[in-house]
C-alpha cells in the first residue's frame, strides 16, 4: 500500500534522576555526599533511507519514543545516557511542524534531523556540595524529553511525470514503456495512487516515470483529490501531458495546463511535451490537425498508441531529448536542524487567578524547577521555594492578592501558599 502523508508523535527520552547518597567506607567516619548525576535522555532522529518508498509503516505506529537515561548511583557514578531512537523514512520525505511550519526536506540517503531532544539529566547530591553546605541532602529529577507532533509528506523523485485526465492512457503507456504493472480498466480513476516505472532510453540510459493519477477540472483546489496527486509532480524534471485523441484533446490540454498552473505557477514552467494517445482510434488527418494546433504552444507533440505499440521508440527519444536539457529540480538544501519546543524566552512567566483562592503559574523555568524537585525531600522543597522567589513568582502572586491557604498550581503540582514563609508548601 502506498501512503504519502502521515502525522506522528515523537518524544525524547526522559533524563535520569540524580542520586542521593553518602559514602559509607570503612575508616571514613564522615564520608561526604557521593550521589552521581543521571544520564541524558535519548534523542529522536529521522533519517532518510534508500530502500523505503512509502510511509505505510507509520499508519500502524504513531508514537516514537527514545530511551530514558539511567539514574545516577553512589560513589559519584553517572547514569548511562538513553539510546537515541533513529526512525527511518523514505528519501524525499518533507517534515513539517504540527502548525505547518517547514522543518527539513530529507532528500539524500543518510541525511538526518533531530526532531525531539532527550530530557536533561538530574543532578545528584554530590553536585550541590559547596564550601558552606558540605552535606546536601537533595537530588534533582530528570527532565522529560520533548514531545513533538510532526507531519511527514513523501514527494516522489522522478525524471518524467505523466499528467492527464482520467482514462487518457497513462497506465497503459507506463506499462508499455516499463516493467511497471499499473492497474488498467475502462472506468475513471483506475489509478488512485502514483505509480513509478523505470524505462530504458537510447544509449543505455534510464529514466524514472511517475504516473500522476487522473486530473479533472478543479484538481488544484482538491476536486477528485487532484491536489494530493499534483504534489508528486513537484519533483519531476519533465512533464508529459497525455491527451486522449478519442476525446477532446484541445480542451483537455487547456484544463490540464490551467490546473497545473493554479497549483504552482513554477510547476507549469517546467520543460514539457505533449503525447497524443490512442492514435489508433483517430484518423491520420485528425492526428495531424491536433498536432499542428498544439505545436503552436511551443511544445513538442508526438502521437502514439500504447495498445498498438506504435511510435514508442520515437517517444523514448523525445523523452531523452527533453531530459538532456531539463535542469535538476530545486529542493530544499539538506540541513542538520534540531526542532525544539523551547520558548524563545525561557524565563517568560505568567501568573493568573483562575478563581477565588486558586492561582496558576505558567512558564518553562518555573515548571521545570518543580518537575526537577523531589517534593518529598524537605531540603529540596526549601531550595525550590528560594528559586521561585528569585524568579518573581511570589511578587506576582502578591500583586494578584494571594492569601494564606490559597492553592497555587505549577505544572502538574499544587501548593498551599504560606505568606509568612515567603513561599508555598506542597
Amino acid at each position: 500500500m502506498f501512503v504519502d502523508k502521515v502525522t506522528i508523535t515523537v518524544r525524547g527520552g526522559r533524563g535520569g534522576d540524580g542520586c542521593l547518597a553518602f559514602r559509607r567506607e570503612k575508616f571514613v567516619p564522615n564520608g561526604g555526599p557521593s550521589g552521581g548525576n543521571g544520564g541524558r535522555g535519548g534523542d529522536v532522529i529521522l533519517e532518510a533511507g534508500q530502500q523505503l518508498d512509502t510511509l505505510v509503516d507509520f499508519t500502524y505506529k504513531k508514537l516514537f519514543e527514545a530511551a530514558a537515561g539511567k539514574p545516577g548511583q553512589g560513589s559519584d557514578m553517572t547514569g548511562a545516557e538513553g539510546q537515541d531512537l533513529i526512525v527511518m523514512v523514505p528519501k524525499g520525505t518533507v517534515v513539517y511542524r504540527r502548525d505547518g511550519q517547514f522543518l527539513v526536506d530529507l532528500v539524500n540517503p543518510g541525511q538526518r534531523i533531530v526532531v525531539a531532544k532527550g530530557g536533561r539529566s538530574g543532578r545528584g547530591n554530590a553536585s550541590f556540595t559547596t564550601s558552606t553546605h558540605r552535606a546536601p541532602r537533595l537530588a534533582e529529577r530528570g527532565d522529560p524529553g520533548e514531545e513533538v507532533e510532526l507531519t511527514l509528506e513523501l514527494l516522489l523523485f522522478a525524471d518524467i511525470g505523466l499528467i492527464g485526465k482520467p482514462n487518457a492512457g497513462k497506465s497503459t503507456l507506463l506499462g508499455a514503456l516499463s516493467a511497471a504493472a499499473p492497474k488498467v480498466a475502462d472506468y475513471p480513476f483506475t489509478t488512485i495512487q502514483p505509480v513509478l516505472g523505470v524505462i530504458a532510453l537510447p544509449d543505455h540510459q534510464q529514466a524514472v516515470l511517475a504516473e500522476i493519477p487522473g486530473l479533472i477540472e478543479g484538481a488544484s483546489q482538491g476536486v477528485g483529490l487532484g491536489h494530493l496527486f499534483l504534489r508528486h509532480a513537484m519533483r519531476t524534471r519533465v512533464l508529459a501531458y497525455l491527451l486522449d485523441l478519442s476525446g477532446d484533446p484541445l480542451e483537455d490540454f487547456a484544463t490540464l495546463r490551467q490546473e497545473v498552473s493554479r497549483y504552482d505557477p513554477l510547476l507549469a514552467q517546467r520543460p514539457a511535451l505533449v503525447v497524443l494517445t490512442k492514435e489508433d482510434l483517430s484518423s491520420p488527418a485528425e492526428v495531424l490537425r491536433i498536432t499542428t494546433l498544439l505545436s503552436g504552444f511551443g511544445l513538442f507533440v508526438l502521437s502514439t498508441s500504447a495498445l498498438a505499440r506504435t511510435h514508442l521508440e520515437d517517444l523514448r527519444q523525445a523523452l531523452q531529448a527533453a531530459l538532456a536539457t531539463a535542469p535538476l529540480v530545486p529542493v530544499q538544501a539538506p540541513t542538520r536542524r534540531v526542532y525544539t519546543l523551547q520558548a524563545d524566552d525561557e524565563r517568560a512567566m505568567q501568573v493568573r487567578r483562575l478563581s477565588e483562592g486558586l492561582f496558576q503559574v505558567e512558564g518553562l523555568v518555573a515548571e521545570r524547577l518543580v518537575a526537577r524537585t523531589d517534593l518529598d525531600n524537605e531540603e529540596g522543597v526549601k531550595r525550590l521555594q528560594k528559586q521561585l522567589v528569585r524568579l518573581g513568582v511570589e511578587r506576582e502572586l502578591r500583586k494578584l492578592g494571594v492569601k494564606d491557604g490559597d492553592i497555587v498550581r505549577i505544572g502538574a503540582d499544587e501548593f498551599d501558599y504560606r505568606q509568612e514563609e515567603g513561599s508555598g508548601d506542597r
